[in-house]
């Protein structure tokens, strides 16, 4: 069994474990944080979050996980870009388990077998998740607020087009059949601009989210130019979670870097959504 070892730790999150543990508690507590927040009872079919540093979009990620953190599964499907451009253009993987300060998670090798089996366009590849951080850094938030046990099903995109977030999202759909799974998109928004831009351009692109219009969100995105990394991700979400019954988004909470930070010069969009 292959251990995939962190690539991001010491950088998007500490590498020690009581440190990482306080670095989460810290982000839950935050002004921007879910500590005043409900957990509600209804079913969620998956989540949307952002997989920046910690100290910058911890806090908003809280919100998604704090929701989900009573729900019933045992598998997480994890989908997110591949920002190096390096392995395969969708990929999944096998025999393995993923290391994180908190611990091992096993990969749901039955569920990568299945997914190949269900679609020729995801590939099992371990060299396409070595040094991606958009899905790792969603395992140490997964092991703090989710108890239960679960293994995860990492996927890992470079080809985020609308028609291969369809095949994926239906693909992944399936998956349901056999197991009780929970979906995670991570993906940031609007990269460097002003910080009121920023919102306005993300905005324009939640509303279709929220909506679970795949195709007017693959619409805004281009018209608007609006530069959200994992586009493919949310749409394979969208997708799945619709399948699955979801009927709406919600958007549970929205900040930029500048919002966290107060440098509003040059921003990052994040936001928490969830689909129920």
């Amino acid at each position: 069994m292959r251990i995939r070892t962190p690539a991001v730790a010491g950088m998007f999150y500490p590498k020690g474990k009581s440190e990482l543990q306080k670095s989460i508690s810290d982000s839950f507590l935050h002004e921007f944080g879910a500590a005043n927040s409900k957990v509600q009872t209804e079913k969620i079919y998956g989540i949307i979050c952002p997989h920046a540093g910690y100290m910058y979009s911890g806090p908003i990620a809280t919100h998604s996980y704090n929701l989900i953190s009573n729900q019933d599964f045992d598998l997480a499907i994890i989908i997110g870009p591949n920002h190096w451009g390096i392995g395969c253009n969708i990929a999944t993987m096998k025999d393995c388990t993923w290391e994180t300060p908190l611990g091992e998670v096993e990969v749901d090798s039955e569920a990568a077998e299945e997914i190949i089996k269900t679609t020729s366009l995801v590939e099992v590849d371990f060299f396409s998740h070595t040094k991606e951080h958009s899905i790792e850094v969603q395992v140490p938030m997964l092991q703090e607020f989710c108890k239960s046990k679960f293994k995860i099903l990492p996927i890992s995109l470079i080809d985020q087009e609308y028609d291969s977030a369809v095949k994926i999202g239906d693909a992944i759909s399936k998956l349901a059949d056999n197991k009780k799974i929970m979906i995670i998109g991570s993906s940031d928004f609007t990269h460097y601009e002003p910080n009121e831009f920023a919102h306005s351009q993300d905005m324009a692109l939640i509303e279709p989210i929220l909506d679970l219009d795949v195709e007017k969100f693959y619409k805004t995105l281009h018209e608007r130019r609006i530069s959200a990394c994992g586009y493919g991700a949310i749409a394979t979400t969208m997708v799945a979670c619709e399948k699955l019954g979801a009927t709406r988004g919600q958007l549970l909470k929205y900040a930029t870097s500048g919002d966290i930070t107060g440098d509003k010069g040059s921003v990052v969009g994040y936001a928490s959504i969830v689909f129920t």
